[in-house]
């Protein structure tokens, strides 16, 4: 344990007093310009996704009320007291695919005379080999509904954020479904049905998706033909009174030819100022041999990997920044003004089955050092688009893809990921400032070819006086010496959090839940604007500047 600790501490180390000497001169640089803002970064950016899929709802969140496992109100409590440390913004729910088979009525009622369904992923490939498919995992039993996902939000501190169903029922649905949350008390029918279920207040549920994945799952539709489903869908929608975000379903990766139809469809009737949000989606894995673009062959393993697939996974995380650039320009070409924000409601690492906590935990998977560096320069990447991204949602948040937590039965962990969202949590509503960064970009091989990624990554933020830089040294092997510049300003305290593991295969799990977890610096008093650090091999650093 002394071993790891000073390994720990002389991670990331800060020096208050003289620069690098000049024959040590750093090979990276890091300037932080105070007076060059790029806009406020949205709160909503670390907002989060659960899909009635494997083990997310049933053993991760719900474990109901008589279950032995601490819980609140049937919610598992040691997962709600953790995740509210990280200050989620919002939590999209019930899916994902599963969002367009999904008839919302029936998380409604008692619970004991709720319908039990066929979940949309019964049969899903990827289930381990002897998994016993009797579970809630495949016949939903529907007490997780409406109003026990309004109150995980709210016992969470976020706010709820729809999908609903486009591909299997009528608008006239969508706009029953919203009278049932939002609609005053004794108002009406659904209001009733609502006070039966608990909640006599309207829920004022504000974000709403329409539709999900129209392209694919969500109904196979073209863009012009989702424009119209769009139109139809949203026409006439009752607010009562809540400024209702509703969210178009968009582009699958770097499909600009779905965002320019619909765009200019939606625009001919009027129906694109009804959208606030448009949802892009990308995720990262690495293919085998890069030789197939199968969805669910090919990927990588979360815990067997090799340097070059590290880097290969990072590099597929990193094109978020010119999607996000692409579509934001396409968009511009009908909406002028940007009068609809990106959602980027689903993003993460996508690695290969096998490594599932445990076997109902459908598309589960391990999570690393790698996901935890893929975590904070995807959050980088928003942090330098803050101008155009409103709302970002990591998925999923327990026992799927990139997770913050699993949880099976009365076993319990965070993940790497959760401690990159609980650090970065000081960014939320801070002004995002414009970082110039000059570092030796990392080669690898490709499939025979060299290819390279960005050696380092940082993103900055200002709040009153106080200044937040996150640096990411992805490198598996290689130390980062850095000159730390603050252009505008000069500090006067400095605390700094690590997060780094001495294996960039380090993770946690249920017998070791704190493998991987960061170590935090006391604070101490400098002076100036310059400063320089040393960044240990697959780390995460986040540095917190009280300025003059």
């Amino acid at each position: 344990m002394r071993t790891r600790r000073k390994f720990l501490q002389g991670a990331a180390i800060l020096a208050t007093g003289s620069m690098f000497p000049r024959a040590q001169a750093p090979e990276s640089r890091v300037e932080v310009l105070i007076d060059e803002p790029i806009g406020t970064i949205a709160p909503e950016i670390y907002s989060h996704f659960v899909e009635n899929l494997g083990g997310v709802v049933y053993d991760g969140i719900w474990v109901g009320e008589g279950s032995k496992i601490p819980n609140v109100g049937g919610l598992r409590k040691e997962l709600l007291d953790a995740f509210k440390k990280v200050k989620p913004a919002v939590i999209r729910w019930p899916g994902g695919c599963f969002a367009d088979q999904y008839d919302w009525h029936d998380g409604t009622g008692p619970r004991n005379r709720r319908p039990r369904r066929t979940n949309f992923w019964v049969d899903a490939r990827e289930w381990p080999a002897g998994t016993n498919k009797k579970g809630p995992q495949f016949f939903d039993p529907n007490l997780f509904g409406t109003v026990e996902f309004t109150r995980f939000c709210r016992s969470a501190g976020a706010q709820p954020y729809f999908a609903a169903n486009l591909r299997s029922q009528p608008p006239q649905e969508f706009w029953r479904w919203v009278e049932y949350c939002n609609s005053p008390q004794g108002s009406t029918t659904n209001a009733d049905a609502r006070q039966l279920d608990g909640e006599t207040n309207p829920l004022n549920v504000r974000f709403w998706g329409v539709g999900n994945e129209s392209w694919g799952c969500g109904g196979d539709f073209t863009p012009q033909e989702y424009a119209t489903e769009f139109r139809r869908y949203t026409a006439w929608v009752p607010n009562y009174g809540v400024n209702l975000a509703l969210v178009g379903s968009g582009p699958n990766g770097g499909d600009l030819d779905w965002t320019r139809k619909f765009f200019a469809a939606a625009n001919e009737h009027g129906a694109l100022g009804r959208m606030w949000g448009w949802a892009l989606h990308h995720y990262s894995w690495n293919i085998s041999g890069g030789r197939t673009t199968d969805w669910a062959a090919g990927k990588g393993d979360a815990l067997k990997f090799t340097p070059d697939q590290h880097y290969e996974l990072l590099a597929q995380s990193q094109q978020m920044d010119g999607l996000i650039q692409h579509h934001w320009d396409a968009m511009g070409e009908v909406d002028r003004r940007h009068h609809t924000k990106l959602v980027v409601d689903e993003w993460g690492a996508w690695h290969a089955s096998g490594t599932e906590p445990f076997p109902e935990a459908l598309i589960g998977q391990q999570n690393t050092m790698r996901d935890a560096v893929l975590a904070s320069m995807t959050l980088d990447i928003f942090h330098r688009h803050a101008e155009k991204v409103g709302m970002a949602n990591i998925a999923q948040l327990v026992n799927c893809l990139q997770s913050l937590f699993l949880a099976h039965e009365e076993k319990f962990c965070v993940t790497p990921t959760y401690h990159v969202f609980d650090m970065y949590a000081a960014h939320q509503g801070a002004q995002s400032l414009r970082v110039a960064t000059n570092a030796p970009s990392i080669s690898y091989d490709r499939n025979g070819q060299r290819a390279t990624v960005a050696g380092l990554s940082a993103s900055a933020s200002l709040s009153g006086k106080r200044l937040a830089l996150s640096l990411t040294n992805p490198s598996v092997d290689r130390e980062r010496e850095v000159e730390i510049v603050v252009r505008g300003a000069t500090a006067k305290s400095m605390q700094a959090t690590i997060l780094t593991a001495s294996d960039v295969h380090a993770c946690n799990t249920f017998a070791a839940p704190r493998a991987v977890e960061p170590v935090k610096r006391a604070a101490q008093p400098v002076r100036g604007s310059v400063w320089p650090a040393r960044l240990a091999p697959v780390s995460v650093t986040q540095i917190e500047l009280e300025l003059e």
